[in-house]
């Protein structure tokens, strides 16, 4: 009789734990990935989290999240980086255009922010521009004009009460800010989709108010260059070695 043969042991993981780790893999890439998008514009991520919902099957066609919601287009803080940028940018040509005497340039609320005294532009009480605040305006369009941002125009008071009975600050600051934002349009220095106008009163003051320094300070219009959220595509425009200062 022929000697039996021995059964030979199945090689090999068990079939439930290459499941397993073929599962347990694909989680690590999930989330690796959402690791690397984690400084992506927030359209883009819902872009790009959306493509993976049929990869993935983790969320049902019944089920509905915050990704499934439409689109609204906002303004959003420019990241230090580009700010800092811009900055230099704009600081190089307001001195190549000669207007730093009447302009201040700051950064301010993750912004770039163009501030003007009120004597500059209006009287005191007034919401009418002077004529003499005309070819500052110019200068500032013509300064913003060539940058890929929005304007938002805002107007400032101090904290005692308006010269004129009329008007209460809140309506002196829009108002002052309306009227700039239609000189802008008006002389066709800047499109309407790129300009907008806000007042906020005493609300936001940058100095105290208990001087006479500081009311002054906080009598003002700024005009706050802002981006939308694709501003990161626009980041190269602003790098040229010809416009930066030396260090």
């Amino acid at each position: 009789m022929p000697p039996k043969k021995k059964k030979s042991a199945e090689g090999g993981a068990p079939a439930w734990m290459v499941t397993y780790a073929d599962m347990v893999t694909l989680l690590l890439t999930f989330f690796v990935l959402l690791l690397s998008m984690a400084n992506m514009d927030a359209s883009k991520f819902r872009d790009a989290l959306g493509s993976l919902k049929g990869a993935f099957g983790i969320f049902g066609t019944s089920a509905r999240t915050d990704l499934d919601k439409p689109k609204v287009i906002s303004f959003a803080p420019m990241d230090d980086d580009y700010v800092q940028r811009l900055y230099n940018k704009v600081q190089v040509v307001m001195s190549r255009m000669k207007i730093d005497r009447d302009i201040e340039l700051v950064k301010d609320r993750g912004a770039v922010v163009l501030r003007v005294k009120e004597a500059i532009l209006f009287g005191p009480g007034s919401a009418t521009l002077k004529e003499s605040a005309h070819p500052v305006l110019r200068k500032i369009s013509a300064l913003v004009r060539p940058l890929p941002l929005t304007l938002r125009i805002e107007g400032h008071t101090d904290s005692l009460p308006s010269s004129n009975p009329a008007l209460t600050n809140w309506d002196l600051s829009i108002q002052r800010s309306m009227a700039t934002l239609k000189f802008f349009a008006e002389e066709d220095l800047l499109p309407l989709q790129r300009l907008s106008a806000v007042g906020y009163g005493d609300q936001q003051p940058v100095a105290p108010n208990g001087t006479d320094e500081g009311r002054a300070l906080n009598r003002r219009v700024e005009f706050v260059m802002e981006s939308l959220n694709h501003y990161r595509d626009e980041l190269p425009y602003l790098i040229n070695a010809n416009d930066q200062m030396p260090f």
